[in-house]
Order: C-alpha cells, then sequence, then structure tokens
C-alpha cells in the first residue's frame, strides 16, 4: 500500500510540473506563458514613434515574445527591414509624406496595420504670425531669420520641405532649409514664443507642440503636404514565418487614436511620465480592444 501511494505521490508531482503549477498548484503568468523569438522594432528619435513602439513591444512581450527596440534614422530601418533585421517600424507616413522611401521598398517591404488616418502635416508657425499661406512668407526671410527650421535629414517632411523651396511658384528667396533634431526644433518654439517672434518649424499631428502652444499649419497651395496615413510596415513574407507568425497577427489588428498618442507625449514632456508607463496604463485602460487583438 505504501509503494502504491509513493507512486501515486510521484505521478501527481509529475502531472503538477507539466501542468506549470507553482507550489499551490496554481499556474503563474511567467509559467504560462510560451517563450517565443525576439522581435526588432525600428524607431526613430520622433516622439511620435516612441509611444506606440512601447505599447506594441509590451502587448508583444505579454504573449512571449523577447522585443528589442533600435533608435535608428527612418532611411536605415526601411533598409533594415528589406534586410529581415528589423521586423517592424510603427510610424510610417504614406502614401505621400513618404513616397519616395515607399517607392524605393515596395516590392521589399508591406503594410501591416493603419494606426490612424488623415494627419496633417507641413510649415507651421505661431497664430500671432500674420500668415496663412506659404505664399504669405515671400520677401519676410529677415523676419523669420532666414531659416525653416525641421527634424533630420532622410525624413519625408525635410524632403517636401526642399520640394517647397524649390518650387517656382513660391518666392522664398533669403530663407534656407535647417535640418535638426525634433528636440532642437521644439527648442525653437520655447525661445521664441514666450516674446512673440516669428519663426517657422516642420510639424505633424500628433505631436504635444499643438496641445501647449497655439500654432497653426500654413496652407500649401501647391499641395506638396497632403494628408497622410499612418502605417506599421514589415517585410514582405513575415507572416509566413512560424516564428513571427504570431506578432504579424496581433500588430495587423492595431490602431489606436491621435488624441491618445498626444496626451502620452503630454504627459512624457510635461509630467516625467515615461512612455513605458503610459504604455502599460493604455493597455490597461483599453484591456478588452488589447484582448480582442490577442486572440
Amino acid at each position: 500500500m505504501k509503494k502504491v501511494f509513493i507512486t501515486l505521490s510521484m505521478i501527481a508531482m509529475i502531472v503538477l510540473a507539466a501542468c506549470g503549477g507553482n507550489e499551490d498548484g496554481e499556474n503563474t503568468e511567467e509559467e504560462a506563458v510560451e517563450e517565443k523569438g525576439e522581435i526588432v522594432f525600428g524607431q526613430t528619435s520622433w516622439t511620435s514613434t516612441e509611444a506606440p513602439t512601447q505599447i506594441a513591444k509590451q502587448i508583444l512581450e505579454e504573449v512571449g515574445y523577447e522585443v528589442e527596440i533600435t533608435l535608428l534614422d527612418q532611411p536605415v530601418i526601411w533598409e533594415g527591414m528589406k534586410n529581415e533585421e528589423i521586423h517592424f517600424f510603427m510610424d510610417a507616413w504614406l502614401p505621400y509624406t513618404e513616397a519616395a522611401l515607399w517607392e524605393d521598398y515596395e516590392d521589399s517591404l508591406q503594410q501591416v496595420a493603419t494606426s490612424y488616418e488623415e494627419v496633417p502635416l507641413g510649415w507651421v508657425v505661431p497664430e500671432y504670425v500674420d500668415a496663412e499661406t506659404i505664399g504669405d512668407l515671400e520677401g519676410r526671410a529677415d523676419e523669420f531669420d532666414g531659416e525653416i527650421v525641421t527634424i533630420g535629414e532622410g525624413a519625408g517632411i525635410v524632403e517636401l520641405t526642399y520640394d517647397v523651396m524649390e518650387d517656382d511658384n513660391y518666392n522664398l528667396d533669403g530663407f534656407e532649409v535647417v535640418p535638426t533634431s525634433e528636440a532642437a526644433m521644439l527648442g525653437v518654439i520655447d525661445s521664441k514664443i514666450s516674446d512673440e517672434e516669428p519663426f517657422i518649424i516642420t510639424g505633424w499631428r500628433p505631436h504635444s507642440m499643438f496641445s501647449q502652444h497655439d500654432l497653426k499649419f500654413l496652407e500649401d497651395t501647391e499641395g506638396h503636404f497632403m494628408y497622410d496615413n499612418v502605417y506599421v510596415l514589415s517585410y514582405q513574407g513575415i507572416e509566413g514565418d512560424s516564428e513571427y507568425q504570431e506578432a504579424y497577427d496581433i500588430l495587423s489588428e492595431w490602431s489606436i487614436d491621435v488624441d491618445d498618442l498626444e496626451e502620452m507625449m503630454y504627459d512624457y514632456e510635461h509630467n516625467d511620465v515615461d512612455f513605458e508607463d503610459s504604455a502599460a496604463q493604455w493597455i490597461e485602460d483599453n484591456r478588452d480592444t488589447v484582448d480582442e487583438w490577442l486572440n
């Protein structure tokens, strides 16, 4: 009888271990999640990219992926996806802003999901500037120190800005494009707006600058800046790889409200809330939606 008891006890222990139970016979969350492969996200330094990338990272980690985020310039990210060294990018502006990049890579990349639709971008000035269109800047270079301050070279909005400067229908003599970084560009706002000094930067939504300051887009009457959709990108065929298929399936359901992103950006810049924390809160607030994606 004793031998029978010992045998049954051993069987029970083996079954319990196979079920991933802890000492109390309950499954822990960590034990219940099957470990999967590594996912690499390409991320630019733009805050519009950081927030959705962090949300996607945490969702994929929840189902067992190891996730790495690599900070790179946008053209390098697209080349990395083409070479299958980067799996996803969360912030592609198409069909207009990044049309040149897409033309180079459309045979290698695919649009996985639409994050949000019909978002504006272009040249931005403070509300107190007496100008409504880009054409209104003619002959006023000295007023703006001759500068169109933008983000880093290679971004679609920078390439479109060069197109505007070369447009013969605009007379922008005396102006030059000044590529910097998003942080430096925002520094221009902070240094000038309190004294109501004029400035021109490149802007887009979602961005916290519009919730902080009274800014406006200058109308581009020649149609260089068009309203875009924002997409999640990956390389062609990733959905056919068993290692990454679940990640693809989850992110193919992805979408987010622009207002949510701008709130996250504002909290990051003014309330010292890390994107990791605001992403976790977004997932908690949208748990039902996230669960639908996971299923």
